[in-house]
């Protein structure tokens, strides 16, 4: 059966994913730099898997190549970061440090991943954010990475078009190990899901939901599209 890779699958939304996935039934194969997490994990849902740090494009290579053995159906890169600090201690060093772990580790992973994925009609998930189309302080840096994450998405699906679908996920502000500096705070973190029109944080499961619908044949009309869960912040005022 061919595989889902997960990038990122320890913790967060791509464990969330790898949950969803396994107990569907679907193949899953999982990476993610944390070596010994990702090795608890696999045992727990009996998946290969393969440790590995996105930004080192030959260690990404190799893992792609090893979960590609029996044919790839899938990639969810579920890799990112939230560098939040005002523009005044924004450095060339944390921008392209932003750039490579969400931009550039998903662009070779889809490099890498694309002859397989056309062989297998295959899929592909990517993860943006509110903050890439909703401006909000001190999210000059990671912002604009996640509108690179956009820009991405639709390049992709348009050159990997008509074999291989590419779509991206737009979260808000989700209960996670990332967002935990935000979340740990428990005034801080009311006062952020009250933000929302739906006011709550999102779950991990709320975006695992989706990115399993897209990696899915259910999704096969479905490309280049960002697609916003958020409980609604992206696109509705509060009245």
């Amino acid at each position: 059966m061919a595989a889902h890779l997960i990038f990122g699958a320890v913790g967060g939304v791509g464990e969330a994913l790898a949950r969803r996935l396994a107990a569907a039934g679907s193949a899953v194969f999982l990476s993610s730099r944390n070596a010994e997490a990702l090795a608890a994990l696999a045992r727990e849902l009996n998946a290969p898997y393969a440790a590995a740090d996105v930004t080192d494009e030959a260690a990404l290579e190799s893992v792609i190549a090893h979960a590609s053995e029996g044919g790839l159906a899938g990639l969810a890169y579920c890799v990112g970061s939230i560098v939040l600090k005002p523009l005044r201690q924004a450095t060339p060093a944390l921008m392209a440090e932003a750039y490579a772990l969400n931009v550039t580790g998903a662009a070779m992973a889809v490099k890498h991943a694309a002859p397989a994925l056309k062989a297998a009609k295959g899929s592909v998930v990517l993860f943006s954010s509110v903050a890439a189309r909703r401006g909000f302080a001190n999210h000059a840096i990671i912002g604009a990475a996640k509108a690179g994450v956009e820009g991405l998405t639709v390049a992709l699906a348009a050159e990997l078009a008509p074999d291989v679908r590419v779509n991206a996920i737009a979260p808000s502000l989700t209960d996670t190990p990332l967002a935990r500096s935000m979340t740990a705070n428990p005034a801080m973190a009311e006062a952020i899901a009250k933000m929302h029109p739906i006011p709550r944080l999102g779950q991990a499961d709320d975006i695992a939901a989706l990115a399993a619908f897209l990696l899915s044949p259910d999704a096969g009309w479905i490309t280049g599209q960002i697609v916003g869960v958020d409980g609604g912040r992206g696109a509705v005022v509060k009245g």
